[in-house]
């Protein structure tokens, strides 16, 4: 399905946010607080995420996106990006099973080429396993950038028009990592940071945004339900003036 940009078209506003974009923040500060490695927060971490999983499940929001390693985190100390390696190795073997059993389609977006290769095989059989659930899209950005994702895509689109100099969104849009799914409605941020810190940069356009200083571990469904009751009361206009909604 080829969705249109917030940019080019006005989109529905549905009361639940149709799609819903995390940066899940705040892990290692969440095991520092409690004296435990930073791992432990990683760890206590993929629990957060099944949680908010099945809460998007029984909300009836359709997609999920997940910020789970950006291609600044390889800066992180070694040790640390080892075993967040070995952490994505493991969610895989215990959850892709569980996710299809409900109906959930996994895609993992971002530069897979620096992953080995047995992680990069357990990625495409995960897809290929739950290619044809419906009940909830989840994508787990990983060694993602924003800037990647624009520029991989005008790679692309330039080499699908050979000698064309002017461009528009609907030939680029289509070759960005999640041209599969609509542009975010509510972005999430946890751990107290209000960055966006390169995620999403060309679908966050128009997407609202919502930062909460709950460490990511303790992110609750009732915090997703929070964060979904403050998206409920933004004005949505898209370019136009408050008095154009209520006509």
């Amino acid at each position: 399905m080829r969705y249109t940009s917030s940019t080019t078209a006005v989109p529905d506003v549905p009361n639940v946010p149709r799609h819903v974009a995390i940066i899940m923040d705040g892990n290692g500060r969440w095991a520092t607080k409690r004296f435990l490695p930073r791992v432990a927060g990683h760890v206590k971490g993929v629990e957060a995420v099944r949680t908010v999983v099945e809460a998007c499940v029984s909300r009836g929001i359709e997609y999920l996106t997940v910020f789970a390693f950006s291609s600044e985190n390889w800066r992180r100390p070694e040790e640390e990006v080892s075993l967040l390696m070995r952490l994505f190795v493991t969610a895989l073997e215990r959850e892709v099973a569980k996710m299809h059993a409900n109906d959930i389609r996994l895609k993992v977006v971002g530069d897979l080429s620096r992953f080995d290769g047995k992680l990069r095989d357990m990625i495409s059989a995960a897809e290929r396993k739950t290619a044809n659930n419906t009940r909830l899209t989840v994508t787990v950005c990983a060694n993602y950038g924003g800037r990647w994702d624009i520029m991989q895509a005008i790679g692309k689109m330039v080499a699908a028009h050979p000698g064309a100099t002017d461009f528009s969104e609907a030939q680029l849009a289509p070759h960005l990592a999640m041209a599969y799914a609509p542009e975010p409605d509510l972005f999430i941020r946890t751990g107290g940071e209000e960055r966006i810190s390169n995620f999403l940069l060309w679908q966050l356009a128009y997407t609202e945004l919502y930062f909460t200083d709950t460490y990511w571990p303790d992110f609750t469904a009732e915090k997703l339900d929070e964060a979904i009751a403050s998206y409920q009361h933004r004005e949505r206009r898209f370019g136009r003036t408050g008095e154009q909604l209520k006509k």
